[in-house]
């Protein structure tokens, strides 16, 4: 039986289903302290460079778990975007990146406190002036499912060609899953508008944090949340990460809790992204909701525990990929 808000690509899929994300890539200068920043002070940490931008973070993520997958971005013709493509080709990731000779590669401050809780500071690389005359049609129109961030929606550009990007897959019959990206931006922006311009892309799977949702539904309850989303965002699968609570999942037959395994944060940045990436990676692949769910929540559990959003793989998070 179809199970309700998954994308209706799925059963028609064969054993390797493609994942197509268009968004941002972004190098996350991460500076970490294990003490508290002292205004005006001075104190010791790690400063380090780091791949990240929301939607890269998604496609490796993916990719890792096992799912085929290509990325859709724009990066400066510059050393730092010379090196995104080393990234990507690295991790295994398909890529379609713009050049942009006017704007740099996009970049990120990432602070963490010594509690492990992390703020961002994003600059406007290239990555924010994607056109739709210069998005690549094959890898949109070939994929069975498209994802798309909120970074890409809250400002014009990008925003025009994410939308269109989403109009060349929902004709081409893929899915779309949409992550709203931030809680603050979609304040600043206001609800109204971030609804305008969201709930008419045909979303399948929708996947806020729970900070997110409560903004966009003015509910304080996750679960009631969930309900209210599943109304704005008519036949999606609404998704909650819950950090350390786990995550939700709700769709027709009501609010499913995944419950959490581990809670040992040592740096929460990427998280969310990981988790779509996992989610996705499994979702796509015919897995119940709740058992791709289930899945992501392990995976991000296991990003939390380690800087940065993506940690270099070791022997714990392959017990957790499994074969």
């Amino acid at each position: 039986m179809e199970q309700a808000g998954v994308p209706t690509t799925v059963a028609r899929m064969d054993d390797s289903p493609r994942l197509c994300v268009l968004g941002d890539f972004a190098w996350d200068v991460l500076i970490r302290t294990n003490s508290e920043l002292l205004r005006g002070g001075d104190t010791f940490g790690e400063v380090v460079l780091l791949p990240g931008g929301s939607g890269a973070n998604v496609a490796v993520w993916a990719t890792r778990c096992g799912l085929p997958t290509t990325f859709i971005g724009k990066v400066g013709r510059d050393q730092m975007g010379l090196l995104a493509r080393e990234d990507l080709d690295r991790e295994g990731v398909a890529h379609h990146l713009v050049e942009s000779g006017a704007h740099a590669t996009g970049s990120v401050a990432v602070f963490v406190d010594h509690t492990g809780e992390r703020s961002m500071v994003s600059g406007h690389g290239a990555d924010f002036y994607l056109l739709p005359s210069e998005l690549p049609a094959a890898p949109i129109t070939r994929a069975d499912h498209l994802h798309l961030t909120a970074w890409s929606l809250f400002t014009d550009p990008p925003r025009a060609a994410a939308r269109r990007a989403a109009v060349l897959a929902k004709a081409a019959g893929a899915g779309i899953s949409l992550d709203p990206g931030s809680f603050q931006m979609i304040g600043e922006m206001g609800v109204d508008q971030f609804l305008s311009v969201t709930t008419d892309l045909g979303v399948d799977v929708f996947l806020p944090n729970k900070e997110e949702a409560a903004v966009l539904t003015g509910a304080d309850d996750p679960e009631s949340a969930c309900s209210v989303l599943a109304e704005m965002y008519p036949g999606a699968m609404i998704v909650v990460k819950l950090d350390a609570d786990g995550a939700l999942v709700g769709g027709s037959g009501g609010v499913h809790h995944v419950a959490p395994h581990s809670n040992k944060l040592v740096d929460a940045t990427g998280a969310g992204d990981s988790f779509a990436g996992a989610f996705l990676s499994r979702l796509l692949r015919g897995a119940d909701p709740v058992e791709a769910a289930d899945f992501a929540v392990r995976v991000a559990e296991w990003v939390i525990e380690h800087p940065g959003a993506r940690p270099k793989p070791g022997p714990a998070l392959a017990r957790i990929l499994g074969p």
